[in-house]
């Protein structure tokens, strides 16, 4: 075996040739099974899409690079299980685009973080998160405390309507109202903001400040989303356990 390769490695044309053969086969084995997601990723009835604000923060998560340190993908190991909670299905990021599991943990996993910490906590993380974690490496991120920009909300959920995200003509028309509205449940746009999206999402000033809507906002609404917009995985976790 070592002779062939050897002899393969004076063969330029062999050899370039061998890289394509075993690159075309690993590449057909990760890519052909995406042919059939549709048939094989059933979509949760419970699902719900991310309200305007949560968007609003996940892009704010993805244009801070907080996927680069933190996964959102539990794996099926007994002290994953343990720490985090159930493992995750790809069914629960049928509307996420692009999909956010990472690979790399240089903080925890956040697929099951929504619930697990106060407003408070996450807003305190943010601006310092020394204040809460003393050992963290985790950088500051006091520009949160400005004014979110809410312009292109009703662009941004349409182009996921385009893609399959079940928004329709008046959640898109009514994006920047109801970002406002989720974050001020005492006002008049909340009954518009429920009747769109449910009772299930939370709705409260997350960044203690109710005189503007931030970017703090935001981005606590969407950490605080994480792992609760289908109750799926926990389902299929006590399925499992019978």
């Amino acid at each position: 075996m070592l002779k062939l390769h050897y002899n393969l490695e004076k063969i330029s044309v062999g050899l370039v040739a061998a890289i394509i053969v075993a690159a075309s086969i690993g590449g057909i084995v990760e890519i052909a099974p995406l042919f059939t997601i549709d048939e094989t990723v059933e979509i949760p009835a419970d699902l719900r899409p991310y309200t305007p604000l949560e968007l609003a923060g996940r892009e704010i998560y993805i244009r801070e690079g907080c996927y680069a340190c933190h996964s959102q993908m539990v794996r099926s190991l007994a002290d994953e299980l343990d720490r985090y909670g159930p493992y995750s299905l790809a069914a629960e990021s049928a509307y996420d685009h692009p999909m956010l599991w990472g690979s790399k943990r240089t903080g925890p996993d956040l697929a099951r973080l929504g619930g697990k910490y106060s407003d408070d906590w996450h807003v305190a993380h943010l601006i310092n998160p020394r204040s809460v974690v003393p050992a963290s490496i985790m950088p500051s991120y006091p520009w949160l405390t400005r004014t979110l920009d809410t312009e292109l909300l009703s662009d941004s959920l349409a182009t996921l309507a385009r893609l399959g995200v079940p928004y329709d003509e008046g959640m898109i028309g009514a994006a920047e109202a109801d970002a406002l509205a989720q974050s001020r449940p005492d006002s008049a746009m909340m009954d518009g903001f429920q009747e769109r999206y449910g009772e299930r999402p939370a709705a409260r000033v997350f960044d203690g400040d109710p005189s503007r809507l931030t970017e703090m906002d935001a981005l606590v609404a969407y950490l605080q989303s994480l792992g609760t917009l289908t109750d799926a995985p926990y389902r299929t976790l006590a399925e499992g356990k019978r």
